[in-house]
C-alpha cells in the first residue's frame, strides 16, 4: 500500500481534527512530522533492530512530568513513520485506521499514557 505524502499527510491531520476540542489547548505546542522512516540514530537510541518496526514516536516530556524547570524547551514533537504504516497495511481503509492509532497513541504518550494504558484502550 503506498500514498503520496500528501495523501498520508492528510491522513494525519484527519487523525489530529478527530482529538476532542477539550484536549486542544494541551496540543498546541506539539509538532507533528511525518517521516518516511526513522534513522538509524532513532532506532539505536529505542533499542530497535529493525527500523520497520516503528511507527510513530513521541519526542518529549509527558505533560504529568513537567515542572517550571521544562519551561523555555523547544516544543514537543510526535513523528508518523509512512512507509513503516504502509508496509503493515493492505488496503486503504487499513492505513486510515493505522494512522489514527499510531496518532492516538503517540498523543497518549504526550498525555503520560505508557504502553499498558495505551494497550487497554486499544492504541497499539
Amino acid at each position: 500500500m503506498r500514498l503520496t505524502e500528501a495523501e498520508f499527510a492528510a491522513l494525519v491531520e484527519q487523525a489530529l481534527a478527530g482529538i476532542p476540542k477539550s484536549f486542544a489547548p494541551y496540543l498546541k505546542d506539539v509538532v507533528v512530522d511525518v517521516e518516511p522512516l526513522p534513522d538509524r540514530r532513532t532506532c539505536l537510541r529505542m533499542g530497535l533492530r529493525d527500523r520497520r518496526a516503528l511507527l510513530g514516536l513521541y519526542h518529549g516530556v509527558p505533560l504529568p512530568d513537567r515542572s517550571v524547570e521544562h519551561s523555555g524547551r523547544l516544543p514537543d514533537r510526535i513523528t508518523i513513520y509512512q512507509r513503516n504504516i504502509e508496509r503493515v497495511c493492505r488496503t486503504p481503509d487499513d492505513v486510515v485506521t493505522q494512522v489514527r492509532k499510531t496518532v492516538l497513541h503517540e498523543v497518549g504518550h504526550h498525555f503520560g499514557l505508557d504502553e499498558h494504558d495505551l494497550d487497554e484502550l486499544g492504541y497499539r
